[in-house]
């Protein structure tokens, strides 16, 4: 059963120009965010410190919590709700390291009791110490630019034969970045760095295929990032599991699309590359569709009935597939137009 017919006709590459100013645009949006808040807002993942979630059996005053935590020597903690405010659940963040024994829960139920006169549950306490939470954050953003790379070899190897080459740039790149590494330098500039050599070896290697896929992973992955930044947002190790899936998600509809290319540019190697790559997402729009809407059915049911712990993942991935299935249509094949372009001006 069709939704949409693959002879729709809808002129998507007609209106790439516009969709490019939105991309620009939604990308400029996320950068100026991440660079006022200085960065994401990290969880305790990422900025170490202790989290404590705590239950009450009756609503009860955040002033009186941060008093009861007062009394206790953690007056530089922060309070708020989480989850439904019917479930009197609030979550206790500091920046300081404690030592998770019982003698600590202990401590906070009883300062949180003579506050509050409400005796709390200590439903979790998790720590991380700064190193730790430093150390996770590079492991984090090596785990993004490697899986970047990695995807690198498989598209210029599936669409352009060029496993070797791909191969050894990108060994090449990760053997640099590992050296840089040992320097001190920062890795946030390390990565930066290495995707943009990344970008213009691409130009120079001619990988248009490699280039439009990667181009539109990072499209989706900063305009995700940005967007938890505007909604201030933590960004915790789920989001960065988010990420990696809104990453697979996101180059899964791209190689769709770029297989269905490769098919017409043989079959109708007549018509304009235009023409071609207009007819090959048209073709392909039903299936992209149709994945898209199923998956947001069960991403949404999570964020409404998923409770806090998965609420923020699940709006992690409402917006990278959105993000995505938008990027696959007018990120990825728009920039094999541009190629070609350039080649007949070249």
């Amino acid at each position: 059963m069709r939704f949409i017919k693959s002879n729709i006709g809808i002129d998507f590459i007609g209106k790439r120009k516009t969709a490019f100013l939105i991309s620009v645009a939604m990308v400029l949006v996320s950068i100026i965010s991440l660079i006022v808040h200085r960065g994401p807002r990290y969880g305790v993942d990422f900025a170490g410190g202790t989290l404590i979630q705590i239950k009450f059996l009756s609503p009860t005053n955040i002033d009186d919590i941060k008093s009861g935590l007062f009394s206790i020597g953690m007056g530089q903690a922060s309070v708020q709700t989480f989850g439904d405010k019917k479930e009197n659940e609030y979550l206790i963040r500091t920046d300081k390291s404690v030592t998770t024994t019982g003698r600590f829960s202990d401590k906070i139920k009883t300062g949180l009791k003579s506050s509050t006169d409400n005796p709390p549950e200590i439903r979790r306490v998790e720590m991380v110490g700064p190193q730790v939470g430093k150390d996770l954050r590079e492991k984090a953003l090596f785990a993004m630019f490697y899986a970047l790379l990695f995807i690198t070899i498989y598209i210029s190897g599936r669409f352009e034969l060029k496993w070797i080459l791909s191969g050894v740039m990108a060994g090449c790149l990760m053997g640099a970045v590992y050296f840089l590494n040992f320097f001190n330098v920062s890795i946030p500039f390390l990565i930066a760095a290495a995707l943009v050599v990344t970008l213009v070896l691409f130009w120079v290697l001619e990988l248009k295929y490699a280039m439009g896929a990667i181009v539109a992973l990072m499209h989706d992955v900063i305009i995700t990032v940005g967007i938890f930044s505007i909604f201030d947002k933590e960004f915790t190790l789920p989001i960065i599991a988010a990420l990696l899936t809104i990453i697979g998600y996101s180059l899964n509809d791209t190689i769709i699309v770029f297989d269905r290319i490769r098919e017409n540019l043989r079959k109708y190697h007549k018509h304009s590359i235009q023409t071609i790559i207009n007819r090959s997402v048209n073709e392909t729009l039903g299936r992209t569709i149709l994945t898209s809407v199923t998956t947001l059915v069960v991403l949404v049911t999570l964020f409404v009935l998923g409770g806090g712990i998965i609420h923020d993942f699940a709006f992690a991935m409402i917006v990278g597939v959105l993000v995505g299935t938008y990027s696959s249509i007018y990120v990825a094949s728009p920039i094999l137009i541009a190629w070609q372009e350039f080649g007949k001006k070249k």
